[in-house]
């Protein structure tokens, strides 16, 4: 039998954060049509790199690729316009609906949310929380170093380890991700791509209790990433991204781990209908 042509496979991507994006950017590029689920208000740090800004925007391009969002009954007219549709739908209901060929569990949760491995005939998911075989036919491996991106067709990825993989300049002497110290409302002082010194203010958190609290730069870099300013916060909630390598451009581009992900699905996908198949192969 003739393999459909990769047109003819939706990929539904459940999640449009950054390492979301970078497997949605790959298919999209390699002609596979692609759709993506999110919340009514997106958690998402690298929002410049990242489908789920058009949740917020209404429209964002990433390296060429625009998303759109719109209602579930416009998912095949944006389609048709060579777009990302983005739609709010927390419980991914869309599944069910769409019948999509592809289902891509990119919420990076750690643990799995619901995503089941009947929810189509290929349903791969990111990170560590599933296992291959049993609540998804593959699994990427998400953590940095050697493994990183390889198609898991058995077992599960390495474990959350809790802690950011280190970049150059810091190694492990800050955390590049900042956090919430307190509950309550962002008010940036700095913007996405902007240069910063270290102990510089990025940005003051209206707590609950009246008081600002402001949130510094541990060292000097890049804030690459911030939450959305109407995002509700809470203690300890991922709320930004610093980058010693200092480069602007690197806020705006897909990253390395993103693209290496996004590889990792694009084979999945081309392995199951394309290839031979997986070495172990359920049905």
């Amino acid at each position: 039998m003739t393999p459909p042509l990769p047109g003819e496979l939706t990929v539904l991507i459940k999640g449009g954060g950054d390492l979301a994006t970078g497997v949605g950017w790959r298919l999209h590029r390699s002609g596979f049509p692609v759709v993506v689920t999110e919340l009514a208000q997106p958690l998402t740090v690298r929002r410049t790199v990242a489908f789920a800004e058009a949740v917020y925007r209404g429209e964002h391009t990433v390296e060429g690729v625009m998303a759109r969002h719109c209602p579930p009954e416009r998912v095949a007219q944006v389609l048709a316009q060579g777009q990302v549709p983005v739609v709010v739908d927390p419980e991914a209901a869309l599944v069910h609906s769409l019948a999509p060929a592809v289902v891509v569990d990119g919420i990076m949760a750690k643990r799995n949310t619901g995503t089941r491995r009947e929810d189509a005939p290929l349903v791969v998911a990111l990170g560590p929380g599933f296992t291959a075989g049993v609540d998804c036919h593959a699994a990427i491996e998400t953590h940095r170093g050697h493994t990183l991106g390889r198609v898991l067709w058995q077992g599960s990825p390495l474990p959350d380890t809790g802690t950011p993989g280190p970049l150059p300049g810091i190694g492990l002497r800050a955390s590049r991700v900042l956090r919430a110290p307190v509950a309550g409302r962002l008010h940036p002082q700095a913007r996405i791509g902007q240069r910063v010194a270290e102990g510089q203010i990025l940005a003051w958190i209206e707590a609950q209790a009246g008081e600002s609290v402001p949130v510094r730069a541990p060292f000097a870099g890049v804030l690459r990433g911030l939450i959305h300013e109407s995002v509700p916060l809470v203690p300890g909630l991922k709320i930004g991204d610093l980058d010693p390598r200092a480069r602007p451009e690197h806020a705006f581009t897909l990253s390395d781990k993103s693209l290496a992900i996004g590889g990792g699905v694009l084979e999945a996908v081309m392995t199951w209908w394309y290839g031979p198949g997986p070495p172990s192969r359920a049905p």
